[in-house]
């Protein structure tokens, strides 16, 4: 059934994701050649962040619709803490790949680095949901 706690956890958790489009990772002082030209780094910057944004909200979101396959919608919400651990060390590698051998500002964090955490967070709790679910349904059937 689709009003289980597994597809609010993944609505919340592909509500992160899609947060990332708003939030910018990281912002500095001084304008600098390459992303930080208008001093805000963000998912826009880069295509393998917006890859990995993309597809772990539409995977997270696609999953509630999976309610009648639980093996795969588990699959799919760990999936998503997957696209949530790649998504900031990705982004963290990318920024700081940039700061080649000219002088930049102070880089301080931005809000975006926070929604993968609570992606990952909402994603976990899923799995953990559909399992326990996928664990009582197992066993009422030995019960017939």
């Amino acid at each position: 059934m689709i009003q289980r706690i597994q597809s609010l956890f993944l609505l919340l958790s592909s509500a992160a994701f899609w947060s990332e489009f708003a939030l910018p990772f990281a912002t500095t002082d001084v304008a600098s050649p390459g992303v930080l030209s208008d001093m805000v780094y963000n998912i826009q910057d880069s295509p393998v962040l917006l890859a990995l944004t993309a597809i772990g909200g539409v995977v997270t979101l696609g999953a509630i619709f999976l309610f009648n396959n639980r093996p795969l919608q588990k699959r799919l919400s760990y999936l998503g803490v997957v696209m949530a651990i790649l998504l900031p060390l990705v982004a963290f590698l990318l920024i700081y790949n940039e700061r080649t051998g000219e002088a930049l500002g102070a880089i301080n964090d931005g809000m975006g680095i926070y929604p993968p955490i609570i992606a990952l967070i909402f994603a976990v709790l899923a799995g953990r949901a559909i399992g326990k679910d996928d664990k009582l349904v197992k066993s009422m059937d030995r019960l017939r």
